[in-house]
């Protein structure tokens, strides 16, 4: 990659690799927390007196905010200076990291973790849009190669660092540990975060923004809650829906979209969404999965369930790159059917483990689901984007993003109440998480499948 002194929009060089760091370790700090918790869910239950199906909304309502936060970012890339908006999130993002910290109650925790969630639902899709236009497309895989590792590497971090802190101190101290380091981020974006992109200032549509957040939000507490009132959940997820499509229509009258939805005219693009939010389901789904599952049927400390997930998360770091270059290379119709092969075959073993498999067996299976998703995950988004006219690359990934997002939640509260619900009925600690895993080893074959409709062309 070629970190040499850049122009920004004030026409002034500034220092690409400096402005790089900023982006990388703020985007890193941020991410993380969408997996950070997983390990302590237990340990937060058990504080609060509380169900494991209640505490895991900490991770669902965290991921919904960040969803409905992204399809509001295109418009804050082009309306707001970049470094003031980066500054902004951060400082949203602290504040949330505060209020959860010293949160003495449940719905307090929730909050601060809402608030969280508004600055990476900002954080994310900018990191990604900065990325992308500061690199021309023939250097864009290796970009979102090393994006890749903030984006995937800290998620699959989060369950091993976050057990080795709950071995030594309480929940709180994953929220301790950021306040320092979100204030040594801002420092550094203070210092090499510059304005990138000339500000247009476009309107935000109200309108657009209450059909995103009421249609998520119905679509999410209709899968979440679909094991206990399934009539319920079911006209709740069609209200969703039904919000979701006005919402899309509207910004096709729209004179400035919010989301321009003219990106879907393009097949390639829409391809590489579906299959991206496939991964990103698989992804966060596993990556709340597996912590409870080892905890639940084999009865191990969070520090050990860290230590089994640590090689995946090595993993990952080492084939995120990788991937970035292969994709320059050879293009993603290779690494897409490579990586949703390999991780199909990782994940079924999971559907047979018992009760007395050996806990080595399970750590090899994750690492190679690990390097599967590696292969294939940050290069579908690049794929599609690389198909996209440079005007609508903020809205492309604004798109792609909020779909990886918005799956990853549903499968984050579905799986979470399937397993659950069979496990209760079957008087069980194993039974609902295979049923579970067993869902994810189906959603990776379509990927597989699917994958073989990218054609040489739009490699």
């Amino acid at each position: 990659m070629d970190l040499t002194k850049s122009i920004d929009a004030n026409g002034k060089p500034y220092n690409k690799t400096i402005l790089v760091l900023a982006i990388i370790i703020g985007g890193f700090m941020t991410i993380l927390t969408e997996t950070l918790l997983n390990n302590g869910l237990a340990n937060i239950a058990q504080g609060f007196n509380i169900s494991l199906a209640t505490a895991q909304w900490i991770s669902t309502a965290n991921l919904l905010t960040i969803g409905v936060m992204i399809p509001i970012s295109a418009v804050f890339l082009y309306k707001f200076d970049s470094k003031r908006l980066y500054l902004t999130a951060l400082g949203i993002f602290l504040v949330g990291t505060i209020v959860a910290y010293v949160a003495p109650s449940f719905g307090m925790l929730l909050a601060g973790r809402i608030i969280q969630a508004v600055g990476v639902g900002i954080i994310m899709p900018f990191m990604r849009n900065i990325m992308v236009l500061i690199y021309p497309a023939e250097k864009r895989g290796m970009a979102m190669g090393i994006t890749g590792i903030v984006i995937a590497l800290a998620p699959a971090i989060g369950p091993t660092l976050s057990g080795w802190i709950l071995a030594h101190y309480t929940w709180r101290a994953l929220f301790g540990i950021l306040i320092p380091v979100t204030i040594a981020v801002i420092a550094l974006v203070m210092l090499g975060m510059r304005k990138l992109i000339p500000t247009t200032n476009p309107k935000l549509d109200m309108r657009s923004i209450l059909y995103s957040g009421f249609g998520f939000t119905g679509i999410l507490y209709g899968f979440s809650t679909i094991g206990s009132n399934w009539l319920l959940s079911l006209v709740v997820i069609i209200i969703g829906s039904i919000l979701i499509g006005l919402l899309i229509h509207r910004q096709t009258g729209l004179k400035e979209p919010m989301l321009n939805v003219t990106v879907f005219k393009y097949q390639a693009f829409n391809l590489s969404v579906v299959l991206s939010s496939l991964g990103q389901l698989s992804l966060l789904g596993m990556q709340v999965l597996v912590p409870v599952y080892l905890q639940s049927a084999f009865h191990i400390s969070a520090l050990v369930t860290g230590v089994l997930m640590l090689p995946g998360a090595i993993m990952m770091g080492v084939v995120n790159p990788l991937s970035g270059m292969l994709f320059d290379r050879y293009g993603i119709r290779k690494l897409a059917i490579s990586g949703f092969l390999i991780a199909a075959i990782a994940t079924m073993p999971f559907v047979f483990f018992t009760a007395t498999v050996s806990l080595v067996w399970i750590g090899l299976a994750y690492a190679i689901w690990m390097m599967g998703l590696s292969l294939m995950l940050m290069q579908l988004a690049t794929a599609g984007l690389n198909v996209l006219p440079v005007k609508l690359i903020a809205h492309g990934n604004a798109i792609n993003t909020m779909a990886g997002q918005i799956a990853g939640a549903i499968a984050t509260a579905l799986l979470v109440s399937i397993s659950g619900m069979i496990n209760l009925t079957a008087h069980t600690t194993l039974l609902g998480y295979q049923v579970a895993f067993g869902i994810l080893t189906g959603l990776l074959v379509i990927g597989f499948v699917a994958s073989f409709k990218f054609k040489s062309s739009i490699e």
